[in-house]
Formats: structure tokens, C-alpha cells, sequence
């Protein structure tokens, strides 16, 4: 069971208001022009045709033309078809497109209140509307229906004292990508092999020796870090972090295998987001790639072999985050139709476009996503489906260093990893360093 600080939860409550984000964008996605038609408010003033239903508003971030990031288009089919099964119900169900939901949501939060309902499509929901109350608890309605395989990981990644907030449809799913081409060429152990971090330190060398770099460092070896700290200590990984994890012999051994292998990779090398590495990657630079499962959609018209795995020690790295957050305060026909839209989203069919159409990794564990790739003529799909296969069986999968520990602490790392890359630091000094500034972080 996951724990969480009360008095944490309380802090945010006065914030709240201060809070800014956004609404859950992948790294890689693209930055499209906002093509909302209506705003919350102004469609909340509408009425309904016939004056008598309810309406139940959802809020969601997919705002993206279609040009720009086909995905949102289907999300917002997907959304569509709901509503339009449900028209003649005695509650109107409404998508609303909403660019900013986090702030949105936090400015209600601010002043007592909730949304309907809305997708936080990864980042988290603030604690102070679970300080507030201002959100259902799932779980027992997941238990009724028997939902658990459908909501899959959110069942316990997203469990707060035994109860259950926010189920998300699509994972943010991490492992990595690497050039068979070029591990052949260098004789390098592929990482289908790395029973250690020494075996990948290993191939590392191999690769550099033939002549091109080994991975991206910075976020992406922090996922390094991230994976190793949950095979060496899966319940420092899972709650709050201490003082005493800070300063725990998993946390050094992790934070100095991955910052050795940092500082052999070089500095040129190292940066505070993967996606800077991309284009080294599919052209050939670059033998490795950490990044997420959803960068399948990039090896079309790459001339190499890329093929996905996981971290060493059968690792990696699958977050539910935030998605859909029921307001505590709906009328019970509103909720009813909140719940049902969960069940919905969370269905065999949904999640069968989510994981075809959206190319994201679904919650739902009832699938054989390798059985539906074969069914369709779609390499990304076929790429996509080893990806998710590979993650989903890992013998380690935790959730990210930023949903557990806090971004600022992610960050910390992150930047701490790229000071270590330099050729002749101290990595003891720097994580000597980094211990002072997180436990200083979390008071």
C-alpha cells in the first residue's frame, strides 16, 4: 500500500492556488496550436436541449489538431462515441477541451471545489483536493465490477491508504531502445543479455571501442537510476523518500554504477531531456536510446535494426500518474455516469484503440497486445507491442523517481548525473553533494 504525508497534503491545500502545470503531454509530443472551440466556461453556461437532463462535464487536454498529433483526434473519438451512446440518458455527458487541465482544476481546487470529472492524462492530482475530499474514491467500485484487470497497475500504484482516486486508460512506460546493427558490429552484449549493470557497462565499452557513443545520458540515465534503486530497495521506490533512503547503501551503490557509466560515456552526451538524442539515434550515433515505448512510432524509415529492451536486472519503469478524477460532489446520476465512463475507458475496446491507434501502452492487462499487432500491417504497432510486452513482464517495474520522490528531486538527480559525466569528477563528492541537497529538499 502505498503511503502518503498528511501533513504534505495539508501544505498543498493552501497552495494550491499557486500551482501551475500542464495536461500531461508526452515528451515527444507535439506542440500544436490549440484547437478548442469552447472554453469550460462558456460551455458550463450552456443549457442542455431540453432543459430537464443533467450534464456531466469532463475536461481533457487532447486539443491538438489533427495534423499535428493524430492521437488527440482519436482520444477525442473516443470520447465522442461515449457521449453520443449516452445522449438520451437522463444525464448529458460533455467532453471539454481544456489546454491547461492542471490549472484548471487547481483553481478550482483553490477555492473548495472540483471539476466533474477530468483526465489528468499522467501528471499528478494535486493532494489537496484528496486533503479536501473533493474526489471519489474508486476502489469500491472497481471491486464491485470486478474492474482489477481492466485498471490494471493503477490498482496498486494509485492506492492511497486504500483507496483509490484516479485511474489513468494509458501507461507512461519506459525501458529502451538500441541499434542491433551496430551492438553486432561492436560485439557488444545485447541488453536482452545484461544480467548486471556491469554486463551493459561492458557492451558500453564495446560500442565506444567500434567507434560511436554508448546512450544518452542525463533523464535518461537517471531511468537508469530509477530502475536500479527499485531491484535494490522496491520500498524506497514506492513511498516518500527519507533521510535514511538518502543515505542508504542502495542509493549509493545505484546513484555510483549508473554515474561511473555517465562519466565513461562523456559529457557530450549528457542532457536533461532524452529527446535531445533522438536524431543521434536513428542516425546511427548513438547505439542506445532511453526513452519511453511510445518512441516506436520514429523507426519507419530508419535504415537500422532497432529493436525495444528493458533495463538490466529485468527492469523497468511503468507510471499510471493521474487520469480520470471523479468529483466527490456529482448528483447520483452524474456519478453513476462518471463510473460508467471509467468502465468505458478501461473496456477491452478502448483499450484495444488506445493501444492500435493511440500506440500507447493500455492499463488493461486482459489483452495480448503481441496477438493484436499481429493482426494488423503496421510495423510501429508490431515495434509497439514488443516494447510493451517486454516492459510488462519485467521482473522489476516501478513507478518514476518524479511521481514517487517529487519532480524536484528528479531534477536533483538529473543534474547531479551530468556533473558527474565530466571526465575526473569526484562521483563520491557528488553524491555526497546530492544527499545534502535532497534531504534539505524534503525537510
Amino acid at each position: 500500500m502505498k503511503k502518503k504525508l498528511i501533513s504534505m497534503v495539508l501544505a498543498l491545500t493552501l497552495v494550491a492556488g499557486m500551482l501551475t502545470g500542464c495536461g500531461g503531454a508526452k515528451e515527444e509530443a507535439p506542440a500544436a496550436d490549440n484547437a478548442a472551440t469552447e472554453t469550460p466556461a462558456e460551455d458550463a453556461a450552456e443549457e442542455t436541449a431540453t432543459g430537464e437532463q443533467e450534464v456531466l462535464e469532463f475536461y481533457h487536454a487532447y486539443y491538438h489538431e489533427e495534423s499535428e498529433w493524430p492521437v488527440a483526434a482519436v482520444m477525442r473519438d473516443i470520447y465522442q462515441k461515449f457521449a453520443d451512446e449516452h445522449a438520451d440518458g437522463a444525464v448529458v455527458f460533455k467532453p471539454i477541451v481544456v489546454e491547461d487541465v492542471l490549472q484548471v482544476a487547481t483553481n478550482e481546487i483553490a477555492g473548495g471545489e472540483f471539476p466533474d470529472m477530468v483526465d489528468f492524462a499522467g501528471t499528478e492530482v494535486p493532494l489537496a483536493a484528496v486533503a479536501q475530499e473533493l474526489v471519489v474514491d474508486l476502489k469500491p467500485y472497481i471491486d464491485a465490477e470486478g474492474l482489477q484487470s481492466k485498471v490494471g497497475i493503477n490498482y496498486t500504484m494509485n492506492d492511497v491508504d486504500g483507496k483509490i482516486y484516479t485511474v489513468h486508460d494509458q501507461l507512461t512506460t519506459l525501458g529502451l531502445w538500441y541499434n542491433a546493427d551496430l551492438y553486432e558490429a561492436a560485439g557488444a552484449a545485447t541488453p536482452d543479455t545484461w544480467a548486471t549493470y556491469e554486463d551493459m557497462a561492458k557492451a558500453m565499452e564495446a560500442l565506444r571501442a567500434s567507434g560511436v557513443y554508448g546512450y544518452n545520458a542525463g533523464q535518461g540515465s537517471e531511468r537508469l537510476f530509477n530502475s536500479y534503486m527499485a531491484v535494490l530497495d522496491a520500498e524506497a521506490m514506492s513511498n516518500p523518500l527519507t533521510a535514511d533512503v538518502v543515505n542508504s547503501e542502495a542509493f549509493a551503490t545505484a546513484f555510483k554504477t549508473v554515474a561511473a557509466m555517465d562519466q565513461a560515456n562523456g559529457s557530450a552526451h549528457s542532457t536533461n531531456n532524452a529527446g535531445d538524442f533522438g536524431a543521434d539515434f536513428t542516425g546511427g550515433l548513438c547505439a542506445t536510446w532511453m526513452n519511453g515505448v511510445w518512441a516506436a512510432g520514429s523507426f519507419s524509415e530508419v535504415e537500422y535494426n532497432v529493436l525495444p529492451g528493458i533495463y538490466p536486472m529485468s527492469g523497468a519503469i511503468s507510471s499510471t500518474g493521474g487520469g480520470l478524477t471523479i468529483s466527490a460532489s456529482l448528483s447520483d446520476a452524474q456519478k453513476e455516469l462518471a463510473l460508467e465512463f471509467l468502465k468505458y475507458m478501461t473496456s477491452d475496446e478502448v483499450q484495444t484503440r488506445i493501444f492500435l491507434e493511440v500506440n500507447a501502452n493500455p492499463c488493461n492487462t486482459d489483452l495480448d497486445l503481441n496477438a493484436l499487432a499481429e493482426g494488423v500491417d503496421n510495423p510501429t504497432v508490431k515495434l509497439l507491442a514488443q516494447a510493451c510486452s517486454a516492459a510488462n513482464s519485467a521482473a522489476s517495474i516501478t513507478n518514476t523517481t518524479g511521481a514517487v520522490w517529487g519532480a524536484d528531486v528528479n531534477t536533483a538527480i538529473i543534474n547531479k548525473l551530468i556533473e558527474c559525466s565530466v571526465e575526473g569528477t569526484d562521483i563520491d563528492a557528488k553524491l555526497a553533494e546530492l544527499q545534502s541537497e535532497l534531504i534539505a529538499l524534503i525537510g
